[in-house]
């Protein structure tokens, strides 16, 4: 029903977006992701999905196209709802989430909140063959993209283990120039940065 809003950031919550549309606020379902690049009082566009129940109309909505292509690819597995698929999307960036399937890494899969092994085995058979045809990644060496790829996320899953959010994580791991870092170089640098910051 809606492809997209238009509209200013009014408030953010734990699992949720409020987005103002002329004197309207729109409560919008989303990932940690999306509520952790949007900011309250700034204008942007959210891509939704309006999800018609029984009782109520829920709307989710995410602030990148990959982000609401990856939601509907897992409301597409068996068992999976928009309330899982949208706690895999706060774990995992659509980018990582579709390296992890390529790869068949039932173990980092399983990690997403809702998520057990059963659960990712179906997402890796039944999404694989689709996942790779999306355009996710900027070129098609999505092998070469894993290898760094996995050592980050082992990277940002250590430090969460020790206290710290996904997002100062993400932030951090994004933050190293040396890429060719083992996952404990990595760990070791990051928390530098954290512990000066």
């Amino acid at each position: 029903m809606f492809e997209f809003i238009d509209g200013k950031i009014h408030s953010k919550d734990l699992g949720f977006i409020v987005l103002e549309v002329n004197g309207i606020g729109y409560k919008i379902n989303t990932t940690e992701n999306t509520i952790n690049q949007v900011h309250v009082g700034e204008k942007t566009t959210i891509y939704t999905h309006l999800a018609l129940r029984e009782d109520e109309m829920v709307l989710f909505g995410f602030n990148t196209k990959e982000e609401l292509r990856m939601f509907h690819q897992l409301r597409s597995v068996s068992k999976i709802g928009a309330k899982v698929a949208c706690g895999i999307l706060s774990y995992f960036t659509p980018k990582e989430l579709a390296i992890n399937i390529y790869e068949g890494s039932t173990a980092n899969i399983s990690k997403a909140p809702g998520v057990g092994k059963k659960t990712a085995e179906r997402m890796i058979v039944e999404l694989r063959d689709k996942l790779s045809a999306m355009d996710l990644t900027s070129d098609h060496s999505v092998p070469i993209a894993a290898k760094d790829d996995i050592v980050n996320q082992e990277t940002i899953d250590a430090l969460m283990s020790l206290g710290y959010t996904k997002h100062e994580g993400q932030k951090v791991v994004n933050s190293l120039e040396n890429k060719s870092l083992s996952v404990d170089e990595m760990i070791k640098e990051s928390l530098k940065l954290l512990m000066k910051s």
